[in-house]
């Protein structure tokens, strides 16, 4: 590939399935894409989202690494404003002990979920997102200053380090944060409308070598839907369109099918509400997903691009994972 290419999988749950079908379906993505040479697997973090089953990516990340050999499997990511940082250290060593070499540590500022969801968790505040990280390193590389009440708490399993961090963003806010620590970073463009390149400047410009990074690593993330015809890639793409405007609304539902979205009665309102997040998505045949992923690549100099595809059927979302790798094999 001239590119890499990874998985963002949300263990999408379309209309007519259960959420648990969908959890066992991403054995079936991870495999898939083992095979076409994707580098990695990440689960993201949502909560009471009848549309995404992936609520506790850490339990998806051993899953999939369990039943795949060498794929990169990690979190895109873990909200760590939901958690304390001592059982994130724990539950990533413990990952990386179980797969050594195999484990990302992707970690978000945001809850990940809407309001409720978010009181229900006790979540922190999203500034509070650089302490807690500080917090969490602590734990694991004895950063706690002497007399400090946890400066005697060891993150186990203690012979395992911390898998690499990658920092998640969709704005920039966390791009030079995420270079001054020498850590990786990746940008959300398929849900942001603030350009990647500012920020991927940005985090490259502040940069400092690690353990972890030698060199910066920058991963652009993309909505895709391949399929063999434009009128198919439109046909599938259009679960994605409805899907986006109910969350806008507020409605939170499974995934709908195309032929939900055909029925639905756009108004005008809608219609532009989808045309502007279209800008954000790729939709087309093979050679021009590929095209279209290059061009947004070079735009922002990203070293790898990371696709989520939410398709209403599971068939064609392995499918468009299969067009856009064989459309990128030289």
């Amino acid at each position: 590939m001239s590119i890499p290419l990874s998985v963002l999988d949300l263990a999408p749950v379309p209309s007519g399935s259960t959420a648990s079908e969908s959890l066992r379906r991403t054995v079936d993505l991870a495999r898939l894409a083992e095979s076409l040479g994707y580098v990695r697997h990440w689960f993201a973090e949502h909560h009471s989202m009848p549309s995404v089953a992936s609520a506790a990516p850490e339990i998806l990340i051993a899953h999939v690494a369990a039943a795949t050999r060498h794929i990169h499997v990690g979190s895109g990511g873990i909200m760590l404003p939901n958690h304390s940082p001592l059982k994130v250290a724990e539950t990533f060593r413990t990952l990386a002990g179980l797969h050594p070499g195999r484990i990302d540590l992707g970690l978000g500022r945001a809850p990940g979920s809407e309001p409720a969801a978010s009181r229900a968790l006790r979540a922190f505040e999203g500034e509070q997102f650089p302490a807690l990280l500080s917090e969490m390193w602590a734990y694991c590389h004895g950063g706690f200053p002497e007399g400090h009440p946890f400066r005697k708490i060891r993150a186990m399993p203690d012979d395992v380090p911390l898998p690499p961090i990658w920092i998640l963003g969709s704005s920039g806010a966390s791009a030079r944060m995420a270079g001054a620590a020498g850590m990786g970073y990746s940008f959300a463009s398929h849900f942001s409308p603030t350009p990647a390149a500012p920020a991927f400047q940005a985090y490259k410009s502040s940069f400092q070598p690690s353990e972890a990074f030698a060199r910066p690593h920058a991963i652009l993330g993309v909505a895709v839907v391949c399929a063999e015809t434009e009128a198919e890639a439109e046909r599938q793409a259009s679960t994605m369109d409805l899907a986006w405007l109910r969350i806008r609304r507020g409605e939170f539902l499974p995934l709908p099918s195309p032929e939900e979205a055909a029925a639905h009665a756009y108004t005008d309102f809608e219609r532009e509400a989808v045309a502007e997040y279209r800008q954000r998505t790729i939709v087309g045949t093979p050679p021009q997903v590929r095209a279209a992923i290059e061009s947004m690549a070079t735009a922002c100099a990203a070293d790898e691009v990371m696709i989520v595809s939410n398709l209403h059927d599971p068939v064609a979302r392995l499918r468009s994972y299969e067009l856009v790798a064989s459309a990128f094999l030289d």
